[in-house]
C-alpha cells in the first residue's frame, strides 16, 4: 500500500514536466518542419534534392512507427523507449548537421527519420498512459505542445539568425535536450501503448470496403498538395524575400487558431454521415482556394496571411476525416481503417507530395507547383461531392464483409 501512494504521490508530481516534455517535443517538431529545409538550400541542395531527402521521413515511418511500438510494449516501458529516441535523434541530429557529403547526408537523415518518426505519437502514448485514471485531460497536455510548436516557430528565426551558420543545429540539439531533461523527472512506471494489434484479417476486410477506398483515394487527392505546401511553403517564402522570422510567423499564424477551431468543430458539427461529407466537400474547395491564392502570391506577407487559412482547411479535414473514418467501417475494423488512413494520407501522401513538389518547383517553379495542388484538390473535392450524393440518396450503414466460415 505505501508503495501505490508512493506511485500516485509521485504521479501527482510528474504533471509540469509532463507538461513541459509535449512542449519541448513540439518545439523541437517544429524547427524540423519550418526551418531545415531552408538548412537544406543553405548548404547548396536545389528544390529535387530537398524534396526526395524530405520524402524518406514518410517512408521511414512506415516500419520505423511499428518497431518502436514493438519495443514499447515488449519493454512495458513508453518513458524508456522516448528517452532511446530523443538521445538517439540529438546524436543523429549532430551527424546530419555535420554531414559534407551528399551519401552521409542521406545516410544520416534515414537513421534521424527512424527516430523522429514515432516521436509524437510515443509522446501521446506516454502523456495517456500517465494521466490514465486520474482527472487529468489528455487535452490539457496537448494544449502544452500547441504553445511549444508555436512559440517555437515565433522565436526561431531570430534566434538561428542570431546564433549564424549553426543557429538550427544549436537551437535543435537544444530542444533535444531540454526535451530530455523533462522526460528524466518523470517517475518510472510500467506502461504499453493499450493498444491491440491490427490483424491481417482486419486489415483484409477494410480494404474490401469500396466506400471507404474512395473516402481514403479522394482523400490523398486533397492530402499530396498539403503536404507539398508543408515542405516547400518556407523555400517559396525564402525565395520571395522572406526572413526566418517571416517564415516562423507563418507556421505560428498557421497553428494559432487550431485549438479553437477543433473545439468549435466538435460542439457544432453533427455526428452524421451527409453532413460530415458535405462539411469535408466545403473544406477541400477552401484548400483549393489556399492554393489558388499560393499560386498568386508575390511577397512574403501575402503568404503569412494566407496562412491563417490552416487551421479551418487543416483543422476541418482532420476532424472531420477521422470522424468519417469511424462511420464507414463497423467498430471492429476502425482501428485498421485508421491505419489505412494514416498511411494513405500521411505516409504514401508525403512520399509523392516531396518527389513530386521538388521535381515542379526545380523545373517549372513555385507557382506551377501550387496551380497543379489546386487541379489536384479539385479532383478530390469532386469525388467527396459524388460520394455525398451517394450517400444522401441511398443512405449507408457499415458491415463487416463476407468472411468464410473458417476465419471466423
Amino acid at each position: 500500500m505505501a508503495h501505490l501512494q508512493d506511485d500516485t504521490r509521485s504521479l501527482s508530481n510528474s504533471y509540469l514536466p509532463l507538461g513541459l516534455l509535449n512542449f519541448f517535443v513540439y518545439g523541437t517538431l517544429v524547427i524540423f518542419a519550418a526551418f531545415f529545409q531552408l538548412y537544406l538550400k543553405e548548404i547548396g541542395m536545389n528544390m529535387l534534392e530537398i524534396g526526395s531527402l524530405m520524402a524518406i521521413g514518410p517512408l521511414v515511418s512506415l516500419f520505423a512507427h511499428p518497431l518502436w511500438r514493438y519495443f514499447s510494449d515488449r519493454s512495458r516501458n513508453v518513458r524508456l523507449i522516448l528517452l532511446a529516441m530523443l538521445v538517439g535523434l540529438l546524436i543523429i541530429g549532430h551527424l546530419v548537421f555535420k554531414a559534407n557529403t551528399y551519401s552521409m547526408l542521406y545516410l544520416t537523415m534515414l537513421l534521424l527519420f527512424f527516430f523522429q518518426s514515432p516521436l509524437l505519437a510515443q509522446t501521446n502514448s506516454l502523456t495517456l498512459g500517465m494521466i490514465e485514471n486520474t482527472d487529468r485531460r489528455f487535452g490539457t497536455f496537448r494544449l502544452w505542445g500547441s504553445l511549444g510548436w508555436t512559440f517555437i516557430a515565433l522565436t526561431a528565426g531570430p534566434i538561428i539568425d542570431a546564433v549564424g551558420q549553426n543557429g538550427t543545429s544549436f537551437l535543435f540539439s537544444l530542444m533535444l535536450m531540454l526535451s530530455i531533461g523533462s522526460a528524466l523527472l518523470l517517475p518510472r512506471s510500467q506502461m504499453t501503448t493499450n493498444t491491440p494489434w491490427i490483424t491481417g484479417r482486419e486489415m483484409r476486410l477494410t480494404l474490401q470496403n469500396k466506400y471507404f477506398l474512395a473516402f481514403v483515394g479522394f482523400g490523398a487527392l486533397v492530402s499530396i498538395p498539403n503536404a507539398i505546401n508543408g515542405i516547400f511553403m518556407p523555400l517559396f517564402m525564402n525565395d520571395l524575400g522572406g526572413s526566418k522570422l517571416e517564415v516562423g510567423g507563418a507556421i505560428f499564424l498557421s497553428t494559432l487558431f487550431e485549438i479553437v477551431v477543433f473545439v468549435l468543430l466538435q460542439r457544432y458539427v453533427k455526428t452524421k454521415i451527409t453532413y460530415l461529407m458535405g462539411c469535408l466537400t466545403v473544406v477541400s474547395l477552401l484548400f483549393a482556394i489556399r492554393w489558388d491564392l499560393m499560386g498568386e502570391a508575390t511577397n512574403p506577407v501575402q503568404i503569412i496571411l494566407i496562412q491563417v487559412l490552416h487551421a479551418i482547411t487543416f483543422g476541418g479535414f482532420f476532424y472531420v476525416g477521422t470522424r468519417l473514418t469511424g462511420l464507414f467501417l463497423p467498430k471492429p475494423l476502425r482501428s485498421a481503417g485508421q491505419a489505412v488512413y494514416t498511411f494513405a494520407l500521411s505516409g504514401a501522401a508525403g512520399v509523392i507530395a516531396g518527389f513530386l513538389g521538388g521535381w515542379l518547383f526545380q523545373n517549372f517553379g513555385p507557382v506551377a507547383m501550387y496551380k497543379l495542388g489546386v487541379i489536384m484538390t479539385l479532383l478530390g473535392t469532386i469525388g467527396f461531392a459524388f460520394m455525398w450524393q451517394i450517400l444522401r440518396v441511398n443512405g449507408y450503414t457499415p458491415a463487416m464483409a463476407h468472411t468464410p466460415p473458417d476465419e471466423l
